[in-house]
């Protein structure tokens, strides 16, 4: 699509507007529309060698990245499990849909996360270190222990902070392109979101304002096959994600969300579109969700195991991992070097997390309000030091029964 012309809706076989047809025949026409794109196949081979617009270092990077994030994600849960840490909630499958878009993007652009995107944020710069900090909720946590563990958000690389509530993120994002518009800024927000959000208020009125407003964002749906123990096909008669892009009047892109090279040249063009004042994408990354939803899940109540395995064969990591060693930008001792260089800085990450102070110092409690604390702010710090000075147990609250 030629970025400087308006889009109008493309692709749909048929005249759609008679309402001569029933809705789930409307839905599967529409689908049609949307096909399936995919660059790098199962066996991890180019179906198109134009497709391979990654430069060969960042190729071999980005896979690095996907390597860390796995093996981060297996790391925390067994930490979980050990109750070294309280909650942990990863992305072990989706990969590809989370850093092929990330990497895609352009420093300047604002990434405004749901809470699978830690490999983002550390692509942006957040030390690792900082967000195994941010799990315990110490005192070098850059958000001081106020929010949930994998709740982070790290402005230097302008990544927003994660929220909890399903979809909120959406009308943030188009509040910010808008403004990027108004200031004249290059910048274009990249929003996430799973399959589940797409039921939410907030989908609607995000989309719905920034195809209205024209605005420069790119919305990125994980479609992970589940939210929580829902199914997709219980979250929506729609046949594909990408098709509601029709009905607010938008691009809409659908793509192998555990192809790297597919999702990385969809975010791309939307990209291209959306800085050229051709408006937002809706980008459907078709991926799926390999363990449960958080460490608070089991999804063997919800999911029988023979419908994981066919996408244990898809998995992200091992087709990057052909292509690389195909082109011969890696071999067995190479990636051996990789992996063990991974282990190595997980380690020492969570080594030096784990020896920092157990606590935020009291006084980040009366922080980041005002520009100073008031001085009913300040009275409070000193009752609350003297009570701390005066009994142990305020000082501890987790041993006040001892």
């Amino acid at each position: 699509m030629d970025a400087s012309q308006p889009f109008t809706p493309f692709g749909v076989p048929g005249d759609l507007s008679r309402g001569d047809a029933s809705p789930p025949a409307v839905s599967a026409r529409l689908a049609e529309a949307f096909p399936l794109l995919q660059d790098l196949d199962e066996a991890g081979r180019l179906r198109d060698p134009a497709a391979l617009t990654i430069p060969d270092a960042m190729l071999l990077e980005v896979w690095r990245r996907m390597v860390l994030e796995r093996q981060l994600d297996e790391r925390m849960v067994t930490l979980q499990r050990q109750g070294r840490i309280g909650f942990y909630i990863g992305s072990i499958g989706e990969e590809a849909a989370i850093l092929g878009t990330a990497a895609a993007m352009q420093p300047q652009d604002w990434i405004f996360p749901s809470y699978r995107e830690h490999a983002a944020a550390l692509l942006r710069g957040l030390p690792l270190e900082t967000f195994l900090c941010g799990l315990f909720g110490n005192a070098g946590d850059a958000v001081k222990g106020r929010q949930m563990p994998c709740h982070e958000s790290w402005a230097p690389g302008h990544f927003v902070s994660i929220s909890s509530p399903i979809a909120t993120q959406l009308p943030q994002a188009v509040g910010a392109a808008m403004a990027a518009r108004i200031l004249g800024d290059d910048m274009v927000p990249l929003v996430y979101f799973g399959d589940g959000s797409t039921s939410a208020n907030d989908f609607h009125t995000g989309l719905n304002f920034a195809a209205v407003k024209r605005v420069p964002v790119i919305f990125v749906c994980r479609n992970n096959g589940w939210a929580i123990s829902m199914p997709r096909d219980s979250q929506t008669a729609s046949e594909t994600i990408a098709q509601k892009a029709v009905a607010y009047g938008m691009r809409g892109e659908r793509v192998d969300g555990n192809d790297l090279l597919a999702v990385w040249n969809a975010t791309r063009r939307a990209r291209a579109v959306a800085a050229a004042g051709g408006g937002p994408t809706l980008l459907e990354c078709v991926t799926y969700r390999m363990e449960g939803h958080s460490t608070s899940d089991d999804p063997r109540a919800y999911r029988p195991q023979e419908q994981v395995e066919p996408w244990k064969r898809r998995d992200p990591l091992e087709r990057v991992r052909r292509l690389l060693h195909a082109r011969g930008l890696l071999d067995e001792a190479g990636e051996a070097a990789l992996r063990e260089g991974v282990r190595a800085e997980i380690q020492a990450a969570l080594a030096r997390a784990e020896a920092a102070p157990p606590k935020p110092p009291v006084e980040s409690l009366f922080e980041d309000v005002y520009a100073e604390p008031l001085g009913r702010h300040r009275e409070q710090l000193e009752g609350l030091r003297r009570a701390m000075a005066a009994d142990p147990r305020v000082a501890n609250p987790r041993h006040a029964d001892d």
